[in-house]
């Protein structure tokens, strides 16, 4: 099968429009869709730092290669990598050589935050997580460094690499769980936090397959290695629902998250940011205690015990 737009031969097929597109359009395809996000999403001005939440699986790549595409070749932004080790062993050491190598030729600066800091790994916490998926925890504790070292660094935003099938598997969960609330605190963050580092996320309107390809065809390097933890997290279930309806109704997922956006305004205006607290580790929290010290004292007090 020809590219629509050209005599190369086709590397996909776009299902939900029907485009048939080369290696070098659907680059160019997924680029003008990435950047019309980022332009809705932030506003980038001279001197700020943008960092960006890289895991060295597809998704943070891409996103990393193509903010690196865009914002690289500005001296007055400074683009900043910041990696977790969540001390899982086996799995997470290939994936930081990945980021290393790739910020290392593109001197791009990087900062490694690890849950040892916390005196925790992921391989200690998974067998005491009791009624919670170690993934819960993984979350809190990632959110919590990648926040804590984006303030450190000054950066004016943090980008992670969620795609549209993370988006539209978030609203579905919180739409089920009658979490509206948490549907109010979605990301991308327009309503600023003290001590919370707005969140963009550049992938938000890109399938997950076509992040795939778009790494394959690009050349950029990514590590696909599967963490041990991930079946146990409740977001598969979700994952599977709505790849089934994509797949009898191309682009439910845009559906999905397209409607959230819709009624979005309205959950900003009846679900005010709560007032926060800064907990004792520096962190923005509702209560007194953030979620991850909360977790990390009942951890400690279970894995102490075995």
């Amino acid at each position: 099968m020809k590219c629509d737009l050209c005599s190369s031969e086709a590397v996909t097929l776009i299902e939900y429009n029907g485009s048939h597109l080369c290696g070098q359009h659907f680059i160019k395809y997924v680029d003008r869709r990435v950047k019309k996000e980022i332009r809705k999403q932030v506003r980038i001005d001279s001197g700020d730092t943008v960092a960006v939440a890289v895991s060295g699986g597809k998704d943070s790549m891409v996103t990393l290669h193509i903010l690196n595409g865009i914002f690289g070749p500005r001296p007055d932004v400074t683009l900043h990598v910041i990696a977790i080790d969540e001390g899982i062993e086996g799995y997470r050491p290939p994936s930081i050589d990945v980021i290393k190598k790739y910020c290392t030729e593109k001197e791009i600066p990087l900062s490694i935050r690890s849950f040892s800091e916390l005196d925790l790994t992921m391989d200690a916490i998974a067998p005491v997580s009791g009624d919670n998926s170690p993934c819960t925890y993984c979350g809190v504790f990632r959110r919590r460094l990648m926040n804590d070292e984006a303030r450190k660094i000054g950066a004016k935003y943090l980008a992670t690499g969620h795609n549209l099938d993370d988006m539209a598997q978030s609203v579905m969960m919180n739409f089920v769980r009658g979490d509206v609330e948490r549907l109010a605190r979605l990301g991308p963050h327009t309503r600023i936090r003290e001590g919370l580092i707005p969140r963009f996320h550049p992938l938000r309107m890109i399938p997950e397959a076509e992040s795939l390809l778009y790494a394959i065809v690009s050349g950029i390097p990514f590590w696909d290695g599967e963490c041990p933890y991930w079946t146990e997290a409740l977001r598969n279930q979700y994952r599977e629902i709505i790849d089934e309806l994509d797949m009898r109704t191309p682009g439910i997922k845009f559906s999905i998250l397209s409607s959230y956006d819709e009624i979005r305004p309205m959950l900003y205006e009846n679900y005010p940011s709560a007032d926060t607290n800064i907990c004792e580790c520096g962190e923005s929290c509702v209560g007194k205690k953030c979620r991850a010290c909360q977790y990390e004292k009942s951890l400690k007090e279970r894995i102490f015990q075995r």
